[in-house]
């Protein structure tokens, strides 16, 4: 009877090796499947007379030819290649969007051209065609800014729904996978052997690696703990869900659906990717955007608002909307100072320049309200909050503005002569830093006689001029002083140790006010997204600074203006706004032609591993069918033994 049981082993052995080539061969195709391969083993020996024997053979098993080491490699990798490729993709997008594909096209060219017309007005400032000229361009600029910031935003909105949506898609495979660890387990546990499903666990942990990257840890009965940034998503067949979600500051954060803080450390797969881009990448693009827009507004701002356009003084005049209590905020752009309002009385011609201090950091800081309240006590002017923002009127008979033009009269005088002269200061000052400069007489005697002279000292004391008013000097002439400032005497005595002096501004407002309360500005938008010019001055372009003179008859603010373009700004780092645009430029596509570059070798590596994983595991249809037919034949010869043995029994039955 042994023999029998020879016989019906083999009879088991190739019935079972067939069944695990037919699943390779109906698994061919499956992604994730690996090829199995049964393991066929001799029985125990029997005993013959004196010697031992075969009893047949036995399947030991069937085993997954899998390399753990080289599938944890490509698991690895493909977290890494997903992550670029998400990466790419978004700064693909962001870099399309800026188009600076070709001379002449993007936010660069129209930069340029609205500091073009800029400059084209300066040699024209009273022509209203060329003001029209500069509305339009700045309007096209700003349309230009808002759609690349608009853009980026979108992007990030973009970003943040697909984290979330990738979030839900991990949670999903976490699933799967602890409800396949509880299948394998129960199997393997009563020594069953669950190949096929842990192929399928194993190709879904796969997918989740392409999702974020994950760390797996083997445990006996075919189990696989997965964790996600230390939390262990998947124990056994328990799991716990991610949520992603944004955070406070505005970042996106990965946490325990059970817990309330964004404490996980996220980096692979696409969720890697899509955190990178909205924490970092698209986050410093909309920065530097909003940086270029607000350093142009500011400049611009800086020098349109204590100029004056064709139109003049202000009668009335309206800002922006500015929160009560944002004077003292970093952000507000206000910082302690002064700024200054000139209030001219139209009837007889007297201007009179007030100085208000702003308190931006002190215990009780400054608020729209307050600054309000100092202007209102300037003789000529009413000024109040409606609707949240700064509202000055001029009474009947004054108008005002923010000229820095120097005034006519000195600040300050101490002519002790008994026939003094009449002092006449004009010109528009040029100096770095507003300053306040004092004219001492040396010498004694009468303008234009004798060794009469003028020394001029600034705010330290420091002498920056000398100006001869004795023998030569024509009364009532006007010598240039310094930096743009010039002075006139007419007849009249003076005395040694006489002396006068005069306040002399850069800019009128050193605390930053009006420009963040919108007086007399011509761009609005605290972000590349807002950027807009003011109503007023699309509805009226004579409202464009021109002139800083009293007369209105000069260009020195239209030139101010166009010399932004070309002028190092200490908010970008010292760079023009050119200069500053084509680094945002470069540095997105320094970005992009990384990411390619790194995207490609990775690539490359994941082919050379995938193909070492084929030749260990994947299955050749033309093996297999080899293996068929040897395991048909085994089973063929197993069935002729049998047969043999049967016709062998009968035939020894029969002669007895």
């Amino acid at each position: 009877m042994q023999n029998f049981s020879v016989g019906l082993s083999g009879l088991r052995a190739a019935s079972g090796a067939l069944e695990v080539v037919g699943n390779n061969i109906a698994n061919a195709s499956t992604e994730g499947y690996h090829r199995q391969r049964v393991e066929l083993t001799p029985t125990t020996y029997g005993r013959m007379a004196s010697n031992a024997v075969g009893t047949g053979v036995d399947i030991s098993g069937v085993t997954r030819l899998v390399d753990k080491l080289l599938e944890a490699e490509i698991m690895q990798q493909g977290s890494s290649y997903w992550q670029i490729s998400q990466e790419l993709s978004i700064l693909t997008a962001v870099e399309t969007s800026f188009g600076e594909f070709s001379e002449g096209s993007g936010l660069n060219a129209t930069i340029d051209t609205f500091f073009d017309s800029l400059r084209s007005l300066a040699a024209h400032p009273l022509e209203r065609v060329w003001r029209n000229e500069v509305v339009s361009s700045a309007e096209v600029m700003c349309n230009e800014f808002r759609r690349l910031g608009t853009s980026v935003s979108n992007l990030e909105d973009q970003v943040v729904l697909e984290a979330r949506n990738t979030g839900d898609s991990i949670n999903s495979l976490t699933r799967q996978i602890g409800e396949l660890n509880g299948k394998i387990q129960t199997i393997e546990i009563s020594q069953g052997q669950a190949n096929n499903l842990r192929d399928h666990r194993d190709q879904l942990i796969t997918e989740l690696a392409k999702l974020t990257s994950v760390e797996t840890q083997e445990r006996e009965y075919g189990i696989v703990d997965v964790s996600i940034g230390g939390l262990p998503v998947v124990t056994g067949a328990i799991t716990i869900d991610v949520h992603v979600g944004l955070q406070d500051d505005g970042s996106l954060g990965v946490s325990a659906s059970s817990d309330s803080g964004y404490n996980l450390t996220v980096q692979g797969g696409r969720l890697g990717g899509l955190m990178s881009l909205k924490n970092e990448l698209l986050v410093d693009v909309a920065t530097e955007l909003d940086s270029l827009s607000k350093a142009i507004v500011e400049s611009v701002n800086r020098w349109q608002f204590q100029g004056l356009g064709v139109d003049g003084s202000f009668t009335e005049l309206s800002g922006g909307t500015i929160d009560s209590d944002s004077l003292a905020a970093e952000d507000a752009g206000v910082t302690d100072g002064t700024f200054y309002v000139r209030v001219t009385n139209t009837t007889t011609g007297e201007i009179q320049r007030y100085a208000i201090d702003v308190d931006a950091s002190g215990a009780s800081p400054d608020t729209s309200e307050t600054i309000a309240a100092k202007l209102n006590a300037v003789p000529g002017l009413s000024a109040s909050i409606l609707s949240s923002r700064l509202h000055i009127v001029a009474d009947l008979g004054y108008t005002f503005d923010f000229l820095p033009a120097v005034l006519s009269e000195p600040t300050a005088s101490t002519l002790t002569a008994g026939s003094p002269p009449t002092v006449t200061l004009s010109g528009i000052y040029n100096g770095e830093r507003n300053d306040t400069f004092t004219f001492t007489v040396v010498g004694t005697g009468s303008v234009g006689n004798g060794n009469l002279r003028l020394d001029v000292t600034d705010g330290n004391g420091d002498l920056v001029s000398t100006v001869n008013i004795g023998k030569g000097y024509a009364a009532g002439d006007a010598i240039e002083v310094h930096d743009g400032i010039c002075v006139s005497l007419s007849t009249g005595d003076l005395n040694a140790g006489d002396s006068f002096q005069t306040l002399c501004l850069t800019t009128s407002d050193t605390s930053g006010f009006l420009s963040a309360a919108g007086m007399n500005t011509f761009f609005a938008g605290g972000s590349a997204a807002e950027m807009e010019v003011v109503d007023e001055i699309a509805q009226t372009p004579d409202r464009i600074a021109t002139a800083y003179g009293a007369d209105l008859t000069d260009n020195t603010a239209a030139l101010r203006l166009a010399a932004v373009r070309d002028k190092g700004l200490e908010s970008l780092t010292g760079m023009t706004p050119s200069e500053y645009y084509h680094r945002i430029v470069a540095n997105i596509g320094q970005q992009v032609d990384l990411r390619e570059s790194r995207e490609a070798n990775v690539e490359a590596m994941i082919h050379n591993l995938e193909s070492h994983r084929s030749e260990i595991s994947d299955v050749n249809i033309n093996d297999e069918a080899a293996q068929l037919m040897i395991f048909e034949k085994m089973f063929q010869a197993m069935a002729k033994y049998l047969t043999t043995l049967q016709t062998t029994m009968n035939t020894l039955m029969d002669m007895v």
